[in-house]
């Protein structure tokens, strides 16, 4: 769920089709009439770090050894490909691991999206530009997988600093017309969350995003069924919840109401030293924002509810209710990536 990050901002600097890379060890058709149900488990609820992402006509799943891509295909058939998920040992960093998971999560979700685009649009026309082919000749696949990381991560990182920088200069530029004096850190407080708000809701406008928002949704019920301790079937996942507190949407949230708080401690009235400030600042609030995640994708009690309730609410415009076809393609992705044994999947 946090790497659907990539499908919101990442995938506005696509370059184009993924090109074939090796380290996709698995690749097979998944039918789902026929199939053992891998993911029948004993009753019992319980929190699963199982996530993932809404793809071009299709779903990223990531367990905690192995990620799953599936999309469906022109023909009606569903493709799916897996891959070992490489151990960090930053993941055992607290507030140091938001961050890299952030950057982790971009680079790794824009290229399954760059995978499913290829896999669902195979007649697409991909323009290679002059320096395309200039990387692919001086340095080769890796360094076309180079390029692609950076566009990902540069894609990410300019559409956060976009809604954390552009209304301080805004409001910067107000305040040389109209005394603001301390209404300053709210009013950019309110225009981050209408820029926020406003744009989730103008791409869910277009027709691919909706229909993206509507994996988005099939995603997040597959992973509620899942943590019911129910059977992955279609009629299981469909009455599921499509909101999760543990989701991409959420922690961008997060680190937007935890930036508009610094934003208050910050005293000074100039406008370059408040971006400067605020851009020091934001690695320390992403890590403080996937922290909240954690804790309210881990327990229920009061603080966790309220904490999980603006990133919910905004979930109804990041996930839509989706078809019974798009449930089969979040099943196909999330059953390869399921551990053996649940609890070493817990959360």
């Amino acid at each position: 769920m946090f790497p659907d990050l990539a499908a919101l901002f990442g995938g506005g600097f696509a370059r184009g089709p993924e090109k074939k890379r090796k380290k996709f060890i698995v690749k097979r058709d998944f039918r789902l009439n026929g199939t053992p149900n891998e993911a029948k488990q004993n009753a019992g609820a319980f929190k699963t770090s199982v996530g993932g992402q809404a793809l071009m006509e299709g779903i990223m799943m990531r367990g905690p050894e192995k990620l799953c891509v599936a999309v469906r295909r022109p023909d009606g058939g569903i493709f799916t490909e897996v891959m070992p998920v490489p151990k960090h040992f930053w993941k055992k960093l607290p507030f140091v691991r938001g961050v890299c998971t952030f950057i982790d999560s971009l680079v790794s979700g824009y290229h399954c999206l760059m995978k499913s685009a290829d896999i669902s649009m195979p007649d697409a026309v991909e323009e290679e530009t002059k320096f395309d082919r200039w990387v692919a000749e001086k340095f080769g696949q890796k360094g076309t997988d180079l390029v692609m990381a950076a566009a990902a991560v540069l894609g990410g990182m300019l559409a956060l600093v976009l809604f954390l920088v552009l209304p301080t200069a805004l409001v910067g530029l107000l305040a040389h017309f109209v005394p603001l004096g301390g209404w300053r850190a709210l009013l950019e407080g309110v225009f981050k969350l209408a820029m926020l708000v406003g744009y989730m809701a103008l791409v869910s406008k277009m027709k691919e995003i909706d229909r993206m928002f509507r994996y988005h949704g099939a995603e997040h019920k597959t992973i509620a069924c899942y943590e019911a301790g129910k059977e992955l079937t279609v009629e299981n996942v469909r009455p599921c919840s499509r909101f999760h507190p543990r989701c991409g949407t959420s922690f961008l949230l997060i680190v937007i109401l935890l930036s508009i708080l610094v934003g208050a401690a910050i005293q000074t009235q100039n406008t370059l030293l408040r971006i400067a400030l605020k851009l020091l600042l934001l690695p320390a609030v992403m890590g403080v924002g996937y922290e909240i995640i954690k804790l309210c994708g881990r327990y229920d009690n009061p603080l966790t509810h309220a904490l999980s309730a603006p990133g919910l609410w905004l979930q109804r415009i990041t996930t839509q209710e989706p078809d019974d076809g798009m449930i089969e393609c979040a099943i196909a992705a999330v059953l390869p990536v399921l551990p053996k044994n649940r609890k070493d999947g817990e959360w």
